[in-house]
């Protein structure tokens, strides 16, 4: 079918408008959770996320392992996947990436991304994926924040490049990136 990349800020409406997609696309419908509670707040962010979602949708909770959740679906209905920033996260933070250096953890995890994007682009269910955009924002003034930040850009610029349609969302409005693409 197709991978759907969906971007935008924090509370821009991207997730509303990927389940929006999630719901033309299926049925069936797997939902794939990224997110760990590690604290109350998160934890209570979880559950009103569940709570929203129709009751007929399988949920998935995948803070890692995100491509083979994603082959082992491959051929269903809708995937949905929020959120690539928080999966990105889950990967940076790992004991195992912090014993290596800063050039190491992104090619790493940018692999990871590319394994993403070719199984995603290969899937016969349509994969829809949720990203924040991150490099708007101030500067972060300590290095892994900065390292996070220029991580989320290139994983979203590789899955981009993977993706037959990819949305910003402002506002609650999706705007179609592909389709105002100039010179591809």
């Amino acid at each position: 079918m197709s991978l759907i990349l969906v971007l935008g800020g924090a509370r821009s409406g991207k997730s509303t408008f990927a389940e929006s997609l999630a719901a033309k696309y299926g049925p069936p419908v797997t939902y794939i959770a990224t997110a760990e509670g590690r604290d109350e707040e998160m934890i209570q962010r979880i559950q009103r996320h569940r709570a929203k979602r129709p009751r007929c949708w399988e949920t998935v909770e995948a803070p890692f392992g995100l491509v083979d959740e994603v082959r082992k679906r491959q051929d269903r209905g809708a995937i949905l996947v929020d959120c690539l920033t928080l999966y990105l996260s889950n990967l940076l933070l790992q004991e195992e990436m912090q014993a290596l250096d800063a050039d190491q953890r992104e090619e790493k995890i940018l692999h990871e991304v590319t394994a993403l994007g070719e199984a995603a682009s290969k899937a016969e269910a349509t994969v829809i994926l949720v990203s924040n955009e991150v490099g708007w924002g101030v500067v972060p003034d300590y290095p892994l924040g900065r390292e996070y930040r220029d991580l989320c850009g290139f994983a979203n610029q590789r899955l981009a490049a993977y993706a037959q349609e990819v949305y910003l969302v402002v506002a609650g409005i999706p705007l179609n990136l592909k389709d105002l693409s100039v010179g591809r």
